[in-house]
C-alpha cells in the first residue's frame, strides 16, 4: 500500500479577538504605560469570534500587496541570524532589509523606524515590554494621520514636506527567526473583505510624551482571513500598514493578529519572530 501523505489543512477554525468600542461612546484610548492617576490602561475591550483562516501556502499568487494588502516571499534568507542584540540588528539587519524591500516593491527609498522581536513564553503575559509576546488581538498599526506623523517624526522637515507630496507606505517586514513559526502564527485579513468605513475605529495610543493612533477592528462576518502555515526564517511577509494612494485602486492597510492554530504540531517550539517597521517612498 502507498504511504499515507499527511497534508496541512486548507482552512482552520479558531477564535480571534476583535475590538469592541467603549459603550459610552467616548474616544477609545490605550496607555502605553500605566498613568499616575490610576485610570484604566485602556477603555475598550476585546470580544471573541470564531473565524475560518485559509492557509495560502501553495497559493501565494492569490495575495499581493496591492490587492489583499500583504505578500509572502518564499526564498529570501537573511545574512543576520542571531537577533540577540538590538544594536546588531540595526547595524546588520536594517541595511539588508532596506535593499530587499526596495527590490520587492520598486520603492526609491526605505527608512526603517523601529523593530520588535517576539519570543513567545507561555508563562508571560503580553504586557512585559522586555519580553514582547505575540499580539492576540485584531488591529492595524497606524491610522492615516499617524502614518503621516511618522514621516514628520522620523525625517527632517526639509525632506518630509516633499516626500508627503508623493506616494508613501508603511510596510512591516515580518519573518520567523530561529525555527519555523507553527506556534501562534500570523493571520492577515484580505483588504477587499473590509468595510473600511464601518469596521475601523481610531484608537489613541498614549505615550508619556506624545500621542499616536492605531485602528481597532470591529467584527464583520465578511472578513476573509489568510495565513502561511509553517513559515520558516527564509520566508517573509510584507504587511502594508498604510498606503497614501487612497483612490480605491489598491489596498490601503492590513488588519492582522497572532492566533492559536489548532493544527499546530504538538512538538512545535514557541514562536520567535521579528517585525521591522519601515517608511517606504516612491518617486511617482
Amino acid at each position: 500500500m502507498p504511504a499515507t501523505v499527511i497534508q496541512s489543512p486548507q482552512t482552520v477554525e479558531t477564535t480571534l479577538q476583535y475590538f469592541l468600542p467603549p459603550p459610552d461612546g467616548s474616544r477609545p484610548y490605550s496607555d502605553v504605560e500605566p498613568t499616575p492617576g490610576g485610570r484604566p490602561q485602556k477603555n475598550w475591550v476585546y470580544e471573541k469570534h470564531v473565524v475560518q483562516i485559509e492557509n495560502v501556502r501553495g497559493k501565494e499568487s492569490s495575495v499581493s500587496l496591492d490587492t489583499t494588502g500583504f505578500q509572502f516571499y518564499l526564498n529570501e534568507p537573511t545574512k543576520h541570524k542571531s537577533f540577540k542584540n538590538d544594536e546588531e540588528v540595526q547595524k546588520e539587519y536594517y541595511p539588508e532589509s532596506i535593499e530587499l524591500i526596495k527590490k520587492l516593491t520598486g520603492a526609491s527609498r526605505v527608512v526603517p523606524f523601529d523593530h520588535t522581536i517576539r519570543r513567545r513564553d507561555p508563562k508571560q503575559d503580553g504586557m512585559n515590554p522586555a519580553k514582547r509576546q505575540p499580539v492576540s488581538g485584531v488591529h492595524v498599526d497606524q491610522s492615516a494621520q499617524a502614518a503621516r506623523n511618522r514621516v514628520l517624526r522620523h525625517l527632517p522637515e526639509s525632506e518630509s514636506a516633499e516626500l508627503l507630496k508623493h506616494r508613501f507606505q508603511i510596510i512591516n517586514l515580518w519573518r520567523p527567526i530561529s525555527h519555523p513559526a507553527y506556534d501562534w502564527p500570523l493571520a492577515l485579513c484580505d483588504y477587499r473583505s473590509l468595510d473600511v468605513k464601518k469596521d475601523l475605529v481610531p484608537v489613541a495610543l498614549v505615550y508619556p510624551d506624545r500621542e499616536g493612533e492605531t485602528l481597532g477592528v470591529k467584527y464583520n462576518p465578511e472578513h476573509k482571513w489568510k495565513y502561511f502555515k509553517g513559515m520558516t526564517p527564509d520566508e517573509l511577509v510584507l504587511i502594508k500598514c498604510y498606503d497614501s494612494k487612497e483612490d480605491g485602486s489598491v489596498s490601503v492597510l492590513t488588519p492582522h493578529t497572532a492566533f492559536e492554530d489548532p493544527s499546530t504540531p504538538k512538538d512545535a517550539l514557541p514562536r520567535e519572530s521579528i517585525e521591522l517597521r519601515t517608511l517606504v517612498f516612491y518617486d511617482d
